[in-house]
């Protein structure tokens, strides 16, 4: 079938794990806002009513995941679809959910110790489960796609942007390839999805040249910083990944900084 069908299995993909994430998004924020005074107690029933919703949706993120891209791999090797599930943990950051789920008390536990008012230390909160569920889900996605990538023989693959709006990490980035035994560099709020490449012959590590250069003639247009190639600033300075100690491979700038265990006071 070729181009026009894995069209349509991109597009089916994206619609069916877009409301997979809406959905779970919608009801991880609404069971957060409906508690009363967020302390201990109402973490506990937090966590005993959203774990079971949150762990079992990365399941089925895992296995959509799966079935797309058994189809897709198969209509380009020619041979029949045959997806047969994916194994997840529920340790995808190599953290107990319960304890990544109460994170978000903490954040506003610590804000109102700073001297936040209630509404400000519950939206911060809030804001901090958004972060973390949707980033569980991509990495639902990233770990099934590996698993099933691999099984059926892939080598390489891109990372394909979402239909919506990208950041420039991603863009960039989707102009790479990457090797199928690699965890797709994620970070906080991506979008992106998988997509394997043809063949067993490595493209090159540019794969999508004019992209590539589109998203620096923008950045020069911004910095004024430009060369005729079209590298400069040369972006393999600036866009790199880093090694998360929860996510995996972090899609990341360069002048970023990570607290680690020398920054915590009294250690």
């Amino acid at each position: 079938m070729g181009e026009a069908l894995q069209t349509a299995l991109s597009d089916r993909y994206d619609a069916l794990s877009g409301g997979l994430r809406d959905r779970l998004i919608s009801f991880v924020l609404d069971a957060f806002d409906s508690l009363g005074e967020y302390r201990d107690a109402d973490a506990a029933l937090f966590l005993e009513r959203v774990l079971p919703v949150v762990l079992a949706t990365q399941q089925q993120m895992g296995t959509l995941t799966d079935a797309y891209l058994s189809a897709m791999i198969a209509d380009m090797l020619g041979g029949a679809a045959a997806p047969v599930g994916v194994a997840l943990s529920e340790e995808l950051r190599g953290v107990p959910p319960e304890e990544v789920y109460r994170r978000p008390f903490v954040q506003t536990w610590t804000a109102l110790s700073a001297g936040h008012d209630f509404v400000d230390a519950v939206g911060q909160g809030r804001t901090r489960l958004l972060s973390i569920t949707e980033t569980d889900l991509q990495l639902a996605r990233t770990h099934a796609a590996r698993q099933s990538m691999e099984r059926a023989g892939a080598k390489f693959y891109r990372r394909r942007l979402s239909s919506g709006k990208n950041c420039a990490l991603c863009t960039i980035a989707s102009t790479q390839r990457y090797r199928v035994a690699e965890l797709m560099p994620i970070h906080p709020g991506c979008h992106c999805k998988p997509e394997p490449l043809p063949g067993d012959r490595d493209p090159g590590q540019v794969i999508a040249e004019q992209l590539l250069k589109e998203a620096h003639d923008a950045i020069a247009r911004d910095t004024g910083a430009s060369d005729r190639g079209g590298r400069s600033p040369d972006y393999r300075d600036v866009i790199i990944t880093r090694q998360h100690g929860e996510y995996g491979p972090l899609l990341a700038v360069r002048r970023d900084r990570f607290t680690g265990p020398d920054d915590i006071p009294g250690r």
